[in-house]
């Protein structure tokens, strides 16, 4: 099963997550501002994206210039990914393509993982233990 067709009840059974709704949760982050480039791109795109109602459409008018002006901001410090495979554990169901990906590393030919410590964060959620 790809990313996309789990539902949230799903994950919250299969990966034994709990929902935290809370405000402020990013609260702490730093804010940071769009460039020109990226406020004038949104004024040209936004509209169409809307009138054309697609998701393509709306990934590729609002949501990666978003992610270039960010990946502009914090050049080195993360890397970009669109249409990736990023398969972690098929046997629970996570692998397919991703829509868009944003990791903390540099690297930006390959998407891995950064350390074993992640790896074993992936099969403990991916295999409950």
């Amino acid at each position: 099963m790809a990313y996309g067709n789990f539902t949230i009840d799903q994950m919250i059974e299969m990966f034994d997550l709990s929902i935290k709704e809370s405000s402020g949760l990013f609260s702490n982050a730093p804010m940071r501002a769009g460039s020109a480039h990226l406020t004038e791109a949104l004024r040209e795109n936004v509209e169409l994206a809307v009138a054309i109602g697609t998701e393509k459409a709306r990934s590729e008018l609002i949501i990666m210039p978003v992610l270039l002006d960010l990946k502009g901001q914090l050049k080195t410090q993360i890397s970009l990914f669109s249409g990736v495979d990023f398969t972690v554990a098929p046997e629970q169901g996570l692998n397919g393509v991703c829509d868009f990906l944003i990791s903390r590393s540099a690297e930006q030919i390959l998407v891995r993982w950064r350390s074993l410590s992640d790896r074993r964060i992936a099969r403990h959620y991916a295999g409950r233990g």
